[in-house]
Order: C-alpha cells, then structure tokens, then sequence
C-alpha cells in the first residue's frame, strides 16, 4: 500500500508528502530524518493520510494536494483521519 500524507508541525504548518510505509515515515520526520521542512518543526503529528494501490497513484495526489490552497489543505486535515492503517503499523 502506498499513502499521501498531511502532518501537523509544531509550528501549525502542514507538509505533505507520500511513502509505501507511513507509520515509519513519520517517525522518521520525528527522528530529524525526514523533509527538510519538518527537520526544523518538529514534532509532527499525522494530520490526514489517503491509500493507494501504486506508487504513482500517491505521487499524483501529492502533488495534487501540494497545489490546493492552505483552506483547502486545513478542511483535508480537519477530516482527522490521524489513526495508522492497521497493515502500516508493523
């Protein structure tokens, strides 16, 4: 499975990226070892996430996402679906 994320920073911004596995991509943003934008505004918490069967499939809506307004991105994040996907959690 792939995911498009949203995370929460601790300066309330958003940042949105994808990963085939997204309960260890988030702890690596944590870690210092994720984006470069997140190194700095941490700690993150997982705001929003969508599955997808392929790898382009979650690139696509990444870069969808990246383009929306911070409205936009804001009501995504407020849908609040923040628990890990079961299969994801290993």
């Amino acid at each position: 499975m792939n995911y498009t994320y949203l995370l929460r920073c601790a300066d309330g911004t958003l940042y949105c990226g994808w990963t085939n596995h997204l309960a260890a991509r988030v702890a690596a943003h944590n870690a210092g070892k994720g984006a470069k934008y997140t190194k700095a505004r941490r700690p993150v918490v997982l705001a929003y996430y969508e599955e997808y069967a392929t790898r382009s499939e979650a690139m696509r809506r990444e870069a969808a996402i990246k383009k929306l307004t911070k409205k936009e991105k804001e009501e995504m994040a407020a849908l609040g679906r923040t628990e890990l996907p079961v299969d994801d959690e290993t």
